[in-house]
């Protein structure tokens, strides 16, 4: 134990015997010769305490010497704030034990801060599961309105990362002032097509004045892996970065530097309003992204090559020296008027199904909450991480796609638990397959694509064997003597047991009075339920041509 944690401790001890004795700080400083404010400097760690006085404190509040200094290594904190010290917020702030055991030397500030704090906690929970319920009632709501020709409402789940999705599809994913800045820089100082790190490194030191330091060692804890210093010129890069990402995060730094010098986020945006107040900035750092792979692959030098190799990810990567991740991000980026790319769109997600890019240049739709559609090639290109897993997907409106997605492993000490493992997906239209070194043939499109959706709570679909959750699109209905091969896949009314039979066993028509099952949801805006469906024909026109119940029951 340091100096500092041992008068904490034996400040905190003292106060702790006071305390329990009733007896006013003035009154001990008077019976132990000292002043009320020396007293009350020692009790809080920030006067050491001298041994006579030690001893003289000891013997007026009758403890054992021998006693008292064996606990001083114990180092013992509130337990109230003991427990903070997992909570993963409280982590970020950085605070340590001994600071918790400073806190603790104040038993009514303690309690207060950790009653504040698990108030707070409390507080987010209730406020993310109300956000969640309107969230559903505000979906389902938009949905009547789409169908009666209204205007849906807003979006309490509409993130800033949304506002930035939204934000790039609008332009495309493309935005030429950022491919005239990287391309003039590239000629400027004479790139080759394989930039190296050794390079880029050059060119912040030489044209932008800025000196890159390897963080060596690395704080321990810490994640960063780049942090630029506009004060101290400086750019500090983390010691664990492999060549391929090391390029990627210094060709960034130079990006975020030409556009704070051209303004080039204030003339992208052209004085556009935003909902959040933190969409600006993730919209700097996507742009700082583009510019990097805009330095890395530069669109005419790209783009031949992409002809060439009719869209390898693969080959691609090898030509150019980057990563398939910004290879696949670029060729999202192909939105030249003279010069256009095959239109994809763009999926990263992790083994866990949680998707944390995308981008829709196809016109799919995303699930803004939940997980996406587990027959998604990104998704099960885990089953065979070492290959590129492809197919063909129809949705429930007949709009077909061709996908493609591969693994990328980043083990760290040879673990991949303690690593990153992300699946990067690219879709297209079904067409445009033939374009494409992946492509698969085909000679019955609608017999080979897999019946997919874009989740499960949105999916119009009655015949999936992969649901996880019902979908909000029909009155949940189930039967207890008719057993689906997926027990939220919604029941359709000539898949029931015949009413008969259920006279039979004692059930007076069935599961439910009106003949159907019990909603998940509020159904009253919409029309009455037919299959189990809200009665529109598309809904059904996966199975057999919809059958009205007399008096529109589900």
């Amino acid at each position: 134990m340091n100096d500092n944690a041992l008068n904490a401790n034996v400040g905190l001890k003292l106060r702790g015997l006071r305390l329990a004795r009733n007896i006013k700080q003035a009154d001990a400083a008077k019976d132990l010769g000292v002043s009320p404010a020396y007293l009350n400097l020692i009790e809080k760690g920030k006067r050491v305490m001298p041994f006579p006085l030690l001893w003289k404190a000891l013997r007026y509040f009758d403890q054992d010497p021998e006693q008292f200094m064996s606990t001083l290594g114990e180092g013992r904190v509130d337990e109230a704030l003991a427990k903070l010290l997992d909570e993963p917020l409280l982590k970020s702030l950085d605070i340590d034990p001994e600071s918790l055991q400073s806190l603790s030397a104040e038993p009514k500030l303690a309690g207060t801060v950790a009653a504040l704090f698990n108030l707070y906690k409390n507080t987010r929970t209730q406020l993310e599961n109300v956000l969640a319920q309107l969230n559903v009632e505000e979906r389902t709501r938009a949905q009547g309105g789409a169908q009666n020709g209204t205007v849906p409402g807003v979006r309490f789940d509409y993130s800033p990362f949304d506002e930035v999705s939204d934000f790039l599809e609008q332009h495309r994913n493309y935005f030429p002032e950022l491919e005239e800045q990287a391309e003039a820089l590239r000629k400027d100082v004479r790139l080759e097509r394989q930039i190296t790190s050794g390079q880029l490194i050059r060119l912040l030191e030489e044209r932008f004045g800025y000196r890159v330091n390897f963080d060596d060692p690395a704080p321990s804890g810490s994640s960063v892996v780049r942090r630029l210093d506009p004060e101290e010129q400086t750019l500090t890069l983390s010691p664990f970065l492999t060549e391929q990402p090391l390029k990627f995060q210094i060709a960034a730094s130079i990006g975020l530097l030409v556009m704070d010098r051209e303004k080039l986020v204030e003339r992208i945006l052209n004085a556009g309003r935003m909902r959040h107040a933190e969409t600006q900035r993730l919209i700097k750092v996507n742009l700082a992204n583009y510019f990097a792979g805009a330095l890395m692959l530069p669109y005419g030098d790209f783009f031949k090559e992409v002809q060439r190799t009719r869209y390898d990810v693969e080959l691609l990567s090898s030509i150019f020296g980057s990563t398939y991740e910004t290879v696949a991000h670029r060729l999202c980026n192909l939105s030249d008027p003279k010069r256009p790319g095959i239109p994809f769109h763009f999926l990263r997600a992790d083994i866990a199904g949680n998707i944390s890019k995308r981008y829709s240049g196809t016109g799919i739709r995303f699930a803004t909450g939940g997980g996406s559609c587990a027959k998604w090639a990104v998704h099960l290109a885990f089953l065979n991480p070492s290959q590129i897993t492809r197919q063909y997907s129809i949705m429930p409106d007949g709009t077909t796609y061709f996908c493609f997605a591969k693994v990328q492993l980043q083990p760290i000490e040879g673990s991949i638990v303690k690593g990153t493992a992300y699946s990067i997906g690219l879709g297209t239209h079904a067409e445009n397959a033939k374009y494409l070194a992946y492509g698969l043939p085909t000679t019955d499109l609608r017999k080979d694509a897999i019946p997919s959706g874009i989740s499960c709570r949105f999916c119009e679909r009655t015949d999936c064997n992969q649901r996880a959750a019902a979908s909000y699109r029909f009155a949940f209905a189930f039967d207890e003597y008719t057993k689906k091969d997926c027990f939220f896949s919604p029941l359709l009314v000539h898949e029931k047991a015949d009413k008969e039979h259920h006279h039979r066993h004692g059930n007076g028509g069935g599961a439910h009075a009106n003949g159907g099952g019990l909603p998940a949801l509020p159904m009253s805006h919409l029309p009455a339920p037919v299959n189990g469906s809200h009665g529109s024909e598309k809904d059904d026109s996966l199975d057999k041509p919809p059958r009205r119940r007399k008096g529109g029951d589900a």
